[in-house]
């Protein structure tokens, strides 16, 4: 079985959202060069901006407008991608709704604070747009559903930045886990360890001057303007939903595509502020379980209290795959770990592009960007309100319970 198969077996979605695995219509206009805006040019953005413009020739592509509510982001990223592709400096916005106004941009990127993705992601494919949106897709579900019925609607080809989906070694595993290695998996057992007040940062050179403070803001109450809230968003709660949101979706993702699950059951949590008390409205130290109908439980944690690293295992009854070292084990005293078949590595980035001619789904196709929306908001707000989550996937919605 090739790696397209699997992952066409793997596929919650055909079941649960009644949609093919593979889009069949040809692009309009396949062999003219894609045209790219992007939204978002700080940290993450700038390197997707690295990674586009490594690819531009092999896929004919080119940078053309440039969106981001700082201005020194805005004019550092001009300047490279002008110096990169030669030619006229694209044209800078920031108004994201400026950018995707411009009928010459068939695509586009997000790499804004979380709390907006979803908001700009739904406009874009409102706009037409195909687009490539950061993880976490959305922390609002609302945003999701709505998402995922105008991808639909309107044939549009969209990738989530969880990457995971095109590492070798996380084909190889799921093929593993397909092929009956594991037995019946019954626990996944992840956790991220650092020691260091990550997402903190120095804002003493972001100044109001050079901040579309109002456009920052997008639906959130108005307010006067707060560097951190700009700088440090990942840790406000009107910014993101803390852990889940930012580092949980990589492996809850990775869950979905490991095992072909569907979306979780329920979920519970815990953890709070035990190390780092400075101002942050997110826990430091974070626990979830999670439990999925196909019959396994997810453990999920983080801590920046102590850098013990990270540990990651799928359990089965007849072995263990340890997803860090690349190994499966046996069940069996004297069983010995043997390494995971090798998978190449694919381009993320390039995996999108390619489906932009093709009008193929790709390899994070907006499906699975729902599936890790839903079990990171579940337990986001597990945590929150100190209540089990329930998904009930005909609703497509989350309730206490």
């Amino acid at each position: 079985m090739n790696r397209r198969q699997f992952v066409q077996r793997a596929s919650v979605s055909a079941a649960v959202l009644g949609t093919s695995a593979w889009m069949t219509r040809a692009a309009a206009g396949a062999n003219d060069r894609i045209r790219i805006g992007m939204i978002g040019i700080g940290g993450r953005g700038t390197s997707h901006l690295t990674d586009l413009l490594a690819l531009r020739e092999k896929h004919n592509v080119e940078i053309v407008a440039l969106c981001d509510v700082f201005k020194k982001n805005l004019e550092t990223a001009a300047k490279k991608v002008q110096q990169k592709q030669g030619g006229a400096e694209p044209a800078k916005f920031s108004r994201y709704q400026d950018l995707l106004a411009l009928k010459d941009v068939d695509a586009v990127t997000i790499a804004t604070p979380d709390f907006s993705h979803g908001t700009l992601l739904v406009t874009a494919l409102k706009a037409g747009k195909d687009v490539y949106v950061e993880k976490p897709m959305t922390i609002d579900l609302s945003h999701a559903n709505e998402a995922l019925d105008l991808a639909r609607a309107k044939q549009r080809v969209v990738q989530a930045g969880t990457q995971r989906r095109s590492e070798g070694k996380f084909i190889s595993a799921a093929k593993m886990v397909a092929s009956g290695a594991l037995g019946t998996l019954n626990r996944i057992v992840a956790a991220y360890y650092v020691n260091q007040a990550r997402w903190k940062r120095t804002n003493d050179k972001c100044e109001a001057a050079d901040v579309d403070w109002d456009a920052y803001l997008l639906h959130l109450p108005k307010r006067p303007f707060d560097a951190s809230l700009l700088r440090e968003w990942q840790l406000h709660r009107d910014t993101s939903n803390g852990m889940p949101g930012l580092w949980m979706t990589h492996y809850a993702d990775a869950t979905c595509l490991l095992t072909g699950a569907k979306y979780p059951a329920s979920a519970v949590a815990h953890g709070g502020t035990y190390v780092w008390k400075d101002g942050r409205e997110h826990a430091d130290t974070f626990y979830a379980l999670v439990d999925y109908p196909e019959g396994f439980i997810f453990n999920w944690g983080m801590g920046l209290g102590n850098a013990a690293g990270i540990n990651w295992s799928l359990h089965g009854t007849k072995g263990t795959i340890d997803m860090e070292k690349g190994t499966f084990t046996p069940e069996g005293a004297k069983a010995e770990s043997v390494k995971l078949p090798p998978e190449p590595n694919l381009s993320h980035f390039g995996n999108w592009l390619e489906c932009l001619r093709s009008r193929g789904r790709p390899n994070a196709d907006i499906q699975f960007g729902h599936q890790h929306v839903v079990t990171t908001i579940m337990c986001a707000r597990a945590l929150e309100t100190g209540q089990r989550q329930k998904y009930d996937p005909v609703k497509r919605a989350i309730v206490a319970g």
